[in-house]
């Protein structure tokens, strides 16, 4: 084993020192290399941190969100609802939830109202997201007004601004009194925008969804998994665009790789005649030019994948934000937590290591096998 090892060792020096005669050309083959590297792994990590992201923020809202549908539009939920709900086996709770959009001429937004109990939001006051609060230059005891759909003029308080911690949340988020948001939106007594729903048992969501459709025909349960499931979509469908923009340069550095790794230079060509002629064996020969592209191959992914863990959590994957996350005036500030999948990474791995190293052994084979003389003259 350790003569094996020595040998190994030896190889690994010699193949470092033919790299270092043909640096300028290998340079610029591990430069390209590990940019490839860094643009596959920005997108893996960023659109996977996303995906945990949007995971941890859904783990907190309703188990299945009830919306009545008129001629195939949301509708509001008239009174009387709530009570047959209560009655349907497995409803552990339910609450009937107002909320809306006000768009805001100021800054050309929309905001997104959502009624809270008095205990929560006096009446008159609002409290507001941070970034709508920096948008509108408001802190704790500004007054700012609003027109209402109808005309009307309202002012309200900012007793509070939310926590930037949630700002992925609460970036646009108005919240008031059920008082003012009826008021200012002219919601008659007894009707909700929604239903929020938790089911006692988790195992039966689906169940307690099938019911509430029998039971309510014109109703459409909203189950969690499916709010998550279409963001995975989304951040996949994104992924895939970015991954077809970047197609043709995928395919030329494909074309660059294989053309280096499958075509001998007759520098190369003599080193090989020259080894074969002082007694290396055909053997010896593959194996070095195995090291040679593991070496550039492992270098160039090293370099590419830490490049991209470093632009993606540490600088917000800027080449990429504004495909990837989308677009919105009032854009949320905030950082991803540092998630890396496994199955993603080996994956890469194996497509941008193994391709390579694997090219370079028939071209190599052909030129160990034939005679030195003739490798040499050629």
């Amino acid at each position: 084993m350790n003569v094996w090892l020595e040998k190994q060792r030896h190889l690994i020096d010699f193949t470092l020192a033919s790299l270092a005669r043909r640096k300028t050309k290998n340079l610029g083959l591990l430069l390209a290399y590990a940019v490839l590297v860094f643009v596959l792994a920005s997108l893996a990590l960023f659109t996977q941190a996303l995906r945990t992201e949007a995971s941890f923020v859904l783990a907190g809202s309703p188990e299945v969100i009830l919306q009545r549908m008129v001629a195939g539009r949301h509708d509001l939920i008239p009174p009387g609802y709530i009570e047959k709900i209560g009655r349907i086996r497995g409803v552990q709770k339910q609450e009937g939830r107002l909320w809306g959009y006000y768009y805001d001429p100021v800054v050309n937004a929309n905001y997104t109202f959502m009624a809270r109990p008095a205990d929560e939001v006096a009446s008159g006051s609002i409290m507001v997201g941070a970034t709508l609060a920096r948008a509108r230059g408001l802190a704790a005891g500004n007054v700012i007004s609003f027109r209402s759909y109808s005309g009307k003029l309202f002012a309200f308080k900012v007793s509070a601004v939310l926590s930037p911690d949630a700002e992925l949340l609460s970036a646009d988020l108005v919240l008031l009194s059920e008082a003012d948001f009826r008021a200012f939106f002219e919601y008659p007594a007894g009707h909700y925008t929604d239903i929020a729903l938790s089911v006692a048992n988790p195992q039966e969501v689906r169940k307690v969804a099938e019911k509430l459709s029998t039971t309510l025909p014109d109703s459409r349960p909203i189950l969690r998994e499916e709010v998550l499931r279409t963001y995975q979509s989304v951040f996949d469908w994104r992924e895939g665009i970015m991954l077809t923009v970047l197609a043709g340069a995928i395919l030329a550095f494909a074309i660059l790789s294989w053309e280096k790794a499958s075509g001998l230079s007759a520098e190369e060509k003599r080193e090989i005649g020259i080894l074969k002629a002082i007694g290396w064996e055909t053997s010896d020969v593959i194996r070095m030019k195995m090291w040679e592209g593991l070496l550039i191959s492992l270098t160039a992914f090293l370099l590419g994948f830490i490049a991209a863990y470093v632009h993606v959590f540490y600088f917000g994957a800027a080449v990429f934000e504004p495909v990837l996350k989308g677009w919105a005036v009032l854009y949320p500030r905030f950082a991803l937590v540092p998630t890396v999948d496994g199955l993603q990474i080996a994956t890469l791995f194996f497509f941008t290591i193994f391709p390579y190293t694997a090219a370079v052994l028939v071209p190599i084979w052909r030129a160990a096998i034939t005679d030195p003389d003739s490798v040499m003259r050629a």
